[in-house]
């Protein structure tokens, strides 16, 4: 899935480990779209390579950010959550973040975080 729209804020990175002791990196964006409702999305780069891609980005650019979302059950609730996985600005120019494009490997890269804050 691509997220186009508006860079308009990069929070701090965050580090962990997770129950299995594995450590994980993790930086979000928000991005404005121009949907007419509910067009703030806030995106989730997911170790070193991807967070470095997204702050190569300029807050107040535009932006095309192609992306995993999926939800999970926690206490009989969903929630979502929204992975990118490639950083672009929005004319095209490729903020390239590995050298293999292809998204099925790079789904292998995002670390699951099973300790929800909630």
């Amino acid at each position: 899935m691509e997220i186009r729209g508006k860079l308009i804020k990069i929070q701090e990175a965050e580090s962990g480990t997770s129950k299995n002791g594995k450590a994980w990196d993790k930086q979000t964006c928000i991005v404005q779209t121009d949907s007419k409702y509910n067009n703030i999305v806030c995106i989730t780069a997911f170790g070193e390579d991807h967070i470095r891609n997204l702050n190569k980005l300029k807050i107040g650019s535009g932006v095309a950010i192609e992306c995993n979302v999926y939800s999970r059950e926690y206490n009989g609730k969903y929630y979502h959550q929204i992975d990118g996985w490639r950083f672009a600005t929005s004319n095209g120019e490729l903020k390239n973040f590995s050298n293999n494009n292809d998204e099925s490997n790079n789904a292998e890269e995002f670390v699951t975080v099973d300790d929800l804050p909630f």
